[in-house]
Order: structure tokens, then C-alpha cells, then sequence
């Protein structure tokens, strides 16, 4: 061949030079930037993979830090109400001593009430102050916010969680299915000669009254009123937990009622005959109210105990059986505590509670996704003195009433100097059920959500970075011996270059 207007051998090179130039170049972009994916062009579909793994990566390393830092807000929670445990337990150390009239004197007794006050005041500001990164904790900003709970059939509400998925709002429907009972002994009273207006014992007897509080033996003696019966096991109210009453009032000859005077199947009723008399003691078949009817011997049986009984409510379609009439539901959409009022707790009716959770709580974000599985939310309500301890305790008239740990500040109705020290020590026993639960729950929640969640995600943030590496990631093994080749032929291919480009000369030849 003699011509020279085309060299094709150098064309044929400069291709291939060209070719390994290219493979050079990608091979030291590779290894410089250590990932086998600098460019869509590189891998199509894998740059589309790597790209959405390390989207989730993100969200996942995301994810560990908010419940690293939800765990700081639990502990940081956990401390104040820590102290608040403390201060309860002084305060109830403070109580029992100021029982303890026989031995202190009335100036001991108010430099109690004075350490109580400054104790009360101190669970208050605690209540006010404890805060994370100027997040409020115990001041009920992180509670649920109520509407329409009806004080006259609820007497306290407490939610714990609630799960709001897409809705704005969630209703709580209450519906009694079970009332609560009192237990209830009947003591017939319609003696031969006895009138209406009023009645007494034809023989002498001794009792013995047993009550959730304790036992007392009371001594009758014969023609003793039955009015006077009454004021007897009444006045031992404190010691046995039970009241006496006549069945109907005005009547003595209807009978007298001993009840306990809190609900609930840990509520009894003993009275048994020691000496004397052996007089009529009964209670209603099948739990039935009362009053009894003496005529009717069918509705009733001899008894020397009664039971009380725990209320039965179905909360949202839940069925959920209360402690007297405490009542508490833990289902994955809600968690709540209700103490509901005697009027409504006792009765069975066709009408249905309804109040609404409008909002609140405190939500934790401890997925990769925005969504309400991934969610947590979790109440923490207020503990300040005029929220903390609520119980249903005797008011003095009959009946019973919600009262808080504020009641045993000076001038409050159950101070050390009120008198009620009984009610004072239910309240402290109840607030310290109460700030026991707050750390109860939040501890579940961050070792049974928040430390198992945190080491679920860094599982996952292992294995998804895994395999995001072997797809993106450049090996640098092969990698360099794909330089070294890619150089190698780049050399040669220089060379050939150069040897084609020289072949064209010899043609010179031919010109002599």
C-alpha cells in the first residue's frame, strides 16, 4: 500500500489511545475519590439504589439521635421528680409524727406544718421550673388537653397516651357496665313493741366490727336505742372503715345498713355476734342495691360478711374493670386513668360519657419516616401541689370529695392541725402512687422503646451502610490493577501512535 492521504494504522491507534485514556481517567477518579459511582454514567441503576439507601441512612442516623435525645429529656425528668419522691416521703414522715399528739407539743406540731408547707411549696416549683432546653416538663405542658369531662360523673381524668393517627381530636366514650359497690351488711331492726319512730335492742350483745381499716368490739347493752348503735360504730370510723345508718331514714324499725365506705372488692364488711342476743344479720342475693326487703325473705340470706364491688366500665369499646372506682384502660390507641364520681360509678345507665382529647402530650419521633408508627407520644402530667394526690375522701358530710396535696398546706382542710390526718395520709399515698407511675412509665418507655429502638436502628444503620457500600464503593484491589493495565496500555498505545505516524515516511522512498 502507497497511500497517504489516509493512515488508517494511526486512526486505529489514536481509537484505542483514546479508549485508554478514558479507562485511565475513570480509574484514577475512582481511586481518588474511593467510590466506584461518581457519576450516573458509572451505574445507572445502581446510583438510583445508593441514592435512596442513603436517603434512609439519614433518616435512620436521625432517628438515633432523637431517641439518644429523648432519653436525655426522660432523664433529665426522672431527676426533678426524684426529688419530688423525696419531699412526699418527708411529708409523710411528718404526718405520722404529727398523729403522734400524745408525745409532741403544739409548737412541735406547727414547726411540722411549717416544714410541710415549705416541702408543699417546694414540689410546686419544681413543678414550674424543671425544663429541658427550655422545654417545660412537669408543669403539664407535655399533659393532654381535656374537654367536656363532666365533673358530676368523672371526678379525675389522666391520660397517659393517646394515638391521634390522622385525626385532630380523639373521643373517649364511657359507658358503665358494672356499678361499684360499698360492701353491705343489713341489721334487722323491726323487734316485737317496737314503733317506727323508733327502737331498741330487746337483749344485750357484743359485736365485733371488722372493717378494710380494722377490727373494734362494741357492748350493747339491753333497751340501748338503735340511734345510739348508729353513733357507736360511727364514731369508730376511723378505726374499722365502716359507717352505720338507718335503712331509711326517719324509720328505725327499717333496719340499720353497715357499709364500708370505700368501693371496691377490697372493701368488707364483717360483724359477728360474740355474746348475747342472736340478732338477724344479712346481705341483698346477687349484689343487688339495696334497701333490703325484710318481707321478701328470697332477696336475701343470712351473712356476717359483705364485699364490695369494682366498677366495670367499657371505654371506648374496651372493656376495663376498675379498682373501686378508679378505673384504668391500656389498650395501643389509649391509655388512661379515670376516678369516677359515686353517683356515676353506681349507676347503670343508657347514657354515655364522652369527653375529647383535643391535643397535647409529648411526641417522640423515633423512626426514619414520618409517619404515626413511627411516633411515640407519651403524657406527662402536672405535678403541682393543686394537681398532685387527687383522691375521693369523706368530707365530713356524708359523702366524698376530691381533694388534693394542697389540702395539707396550713389553713387547708387536711393540715396537721385539721384534724383529718387520715385523709391527709391517703393524699400522700396517692401522690406517691402517682409520681412513682410518671417514673414508672417513663422508665418502661426508654428501656422497652427508646434503648431497644435505638439499638434496632443502629442494626439497621449497619447493615443498609453495608450495602450501600458494596454497591457505590470502589474496591481499591481491583481498581489498582485496572490502572496499572489502563497505564500499560496507554503506554503502548502512545507508542503504537507514534510507529503508525512513521510508517507514512517510508513511502519517501518510492521518490528515489
Amino acid at each position: 500500500m502507497g497511500r497517504i492521504n489516509s493512515n488508517i494504522s494511526s486512526l486505529t491507534a489514536q481509537q484505542n489511545l483514546t479508549r485508554s485514556n478514558n479507562e485511565l481517567q475513570v480509574r484514577l477518579s475512582r481511586l481518588s475519590t474511593g467510590l466506584r459511582i461518581n457519576r450516573g454514567a458509572d451505574d445507572p441503576a445502581g446510583l438510583i439504589v445508593s441514592e435512596r439507601l442513603r436517603s434512609e441512612l439519614s433518616g435512620i442516623d436521625q432517628g438515633v439521635k432523637n431517641s439518644e435525645r429523648a432519653s436525655s429529656v426522660i432523664a433529665t425528668t426522672e431527676g426533678a421528680l426524684n426529688e419530688v419522691s423525696e419531699l412526699l416521703s418527708s411529708i409523710k414522715a411528718l404526718v405520722v409524727e404529727g398523729a403522734n399528739t400524745g408525745a409532741f407539743s403544739k409548737e412541735e406540731i406547727l414547726a411540722n406544718q411549717l416544714q410541710i408547707d415549705s416541702a408543699i411549696d417546694s414540689i410546686t416549683r419544681i413543678s414550674n421550673t424543671a425544663s429541658f432546653a427550655g422545654l417545660k416538663l412537669l408543669n403539664g405542658s407535655l399533659a393532654y388537653s381535656l374537654s367536656g369531662v363532666s365533673p358530676t360523673a368523672i371526678a379525675k381524668a389522666q391520660v397517659h397516651g393517646a394515638d391521634f393517627g390522622d385525626r385532630a381530636t380523639v373521643d373517649v366514650n364511657v359507658d358503665v357496665l358494672g356499678s361499684a359497690q360499698t360492701a353491705n351488711l343489713y341489721f334487722n331492726t323491726n323487734f316485737a313493741g317496737s314503733t317506727a319512730g323508733s327502737s331498741r335492742l330487746p337483749s344485750a350483745v357484743t359485736l365485733e366490727f371488722a372493717g378494710p381499716d380494722g377490727v373494734v368490739e362494741l357492748v350493747f347493752a339491753s333497751n340501748t336505742p338503735i340511734d345510739d348503735v348508729v353513733a357507736a360504730v360511727n364514731s369508730r370510723k376511723s378505726v374499722t372503715g365502716l359507717s352505720a345508718s338507718r335503712q331509711t331514714a326517719g324509720n328505725a324499725t327499717s333496719g340499720l345498713v353497715f357499709s364500708s365506705i370505700e368501693y371496691g372488692r377490697e372493701s368488707f364488711v364483717s360483724v359477728k355476734r360474740l355474746a348475747g342476743a342472736n340478732y338477724t344479720f344479712a346481705k341483698i342475693n346477687n349484689d343487688a342495691p339495696g334497701p333490703i326487703q325484710w318481707a321478701n325473705a328470697s332477696t336475701y340470706a343470712a351473712a356476717d360478711r359483705d364485699v364490695g364491688k369494682d366498677v366495670t366500665v367499657l371505654i371506648n369499646g374496651a372493656v376495663a374493670t376498675g379498682r373501686g372506682l378508679d378505673v384504668q384502660l391500656r389498650t395501643p390507641e389509649l391509655d388512661l386513668a379515670l376516678t369516677l364520681t359515686p353517683t356515676f360509678g353506681t349507676t347503670i345507665t343508657t347514657t354515655t360519657q364522652t369527653f375529647v382529647i383535643t391535643g397535647g402530650g409529648a411526641k417522640f419521633q423515633l423512626g426514619p419516616q414520618v409517619t404515626s408508627n413511627q411516633q411515640v407520644n407519651i403524657g406527662v402530667d402536672s405535678i403541682a401541689a393543686t394537681r398532685l394526690g387527687g383522691t375521693l375522701v369523706p368530707n365530713g358530710s356524708g359523702g366524698l370529695a376530691l381533694q388534693f396535696l394542697s389540702s395539707l398546706k396550713s389553713g387547708g382542710v387536711n393540715s396537721l392541725l385539721g384534724g383529718n390526718l387520715a385523709n391527709a395520709s391517703k393524699i400522700l399515698e396517692t401522690s406517691i402512687d402517682e409520681v412513682s407511675g410518671i417514673r414508672g412509665r417513663l422508665g418502661a418507655f426508654e428501656r422497652n422503646v427508646i434503648q431497644t429502638n435505638i439499638r434496632s436502628l443502629q442494626s439497621g444503620l449497619e447493615n443498609i451502610t453495608a450495602s450501600e457500600s458494596a454497591i457505590r464503593d470502589a474496591d481499591f484491589a481491583v481498581e489498582s490493577s485496572k490502572l496499572t493495565r489502563a497505564q500499560v496500555l496507554v503506554s503502548a498505545g502512545t507508542s503504537v501512535l507514534a510507529a503508525a505516524n512513521q510508517s507514512s515516511q517510508s513511502v519517501l522512498q518510492l521518490l528515489g
